[in-house]
């Protein structure tokens, strides 16, 4: 599918990203470290970026376009996938873009993990979400796969399901359209200017799950009570949902 690209926009990989002035970490673009603290993973089909499945991959490309390393991306055989390194806040951080189709591709982020030392717990995984509509998602600290292929082949191969997940909601399929048919399709001319939003909200969401990692750790189940701000006309989570089980962010992208 084709993106109308407006005057303020640009591609990131397949995907039309609105440029919003989104606070900026510190970053050290040509930082090259042998192990890194934390790893964002955005899972998806590899030759299939443009599809719902790949979402994931979608947001993790505007992650590095956010942080100024887009132009970083390296293809890696040891772990079978595209990584780029950096870091955020004076610590290593860790790209990557599995290129092993979504049912296998925890074998890539589990090469990674072993590579660049990082712990189970320290992998935010980036999928796609067929239980939230599209324009809603969550960062969710561990737990099952729910039938997500791509997350059940990490918790296999690593053997944990206590990564935390940015859940990207892409909707089910309207009448009798498969599940399989909708989630490797592309989205709809009338859907773009919400997944522009889904891009943007989701780059700010893991910028804070980075900012305050520890937080996020020692998250309890009991539901957020803290105020929310408004930061350019969005909702901003704040430091006290940080601390919540689930961040649940609605866009108001119509």
């Amino acid at each position: 599918f084709i993106l109308n690209r407006a005057p303020n926009q640009r591609i990131i990989s397949g995907f039309s990203h609105v440029v919003r002035p989104l606070r900026r970490l510190r970053t050290s673009p040509h930082t090259s470290p042998t192990r890194a603290s934390t790893q964002v993973v955005g899972l998806g089909n590899p030759g299939m970026e443009r599809t719902r499945h790949s979402v994931g991959m979608a947001v993790i490309s505007a992650l590095a376009d956010h942080l100024g390393v887009a132009n970083r991306w390296g293809g890696d055989r040891s772990v079978c996938g595209d990584v780029i390194m950096t870091e955020v806040h004076g610590s290593p951080l860790v790209l990557l873009r599995p290129r092993r189709m979504m049912n296998i591709n925890g074998v890539c982020v589990a090469k990674a993990a072993a590579k660049y030392g990082i712990k189970p717990e320290n992998i935010l995984l980036v999928h796609d979400e067929l239980d939230k509509p599209l324009g809603k998602m969550s960062i969710k600290q561990g737990g099952s796969a729910r039938g997500h292929n791509g997350v059940r082949s990490c918790v296999e191969c690593l053997q944990t399901d206590v990564m935390p997940r940015l859940r990207v909601g892409i909707g089910r399929p309207a009448g009798r359209t498969s599940v399989e048919r909708h989630v490797l399709t592309g989205f709809s001319s009338e859907e773009q200017n919400i997944v522009n939003c889904v891009l943007v909200q989701s780059v700010e969401l893991l910028l804070l799950q980075l900012e305050h990692p520890k937080a996020q750790q020692n998250s309890s189940c009991s539901p957020a009570k803290g105020r929310r701000t408004k930061r350019n006309g969005q909702h901003a989570v704040t430091q006290d949902e940080l601390l919540s089980n689930q961040i649940v962010t609605e866009l108001l992208c119509e």
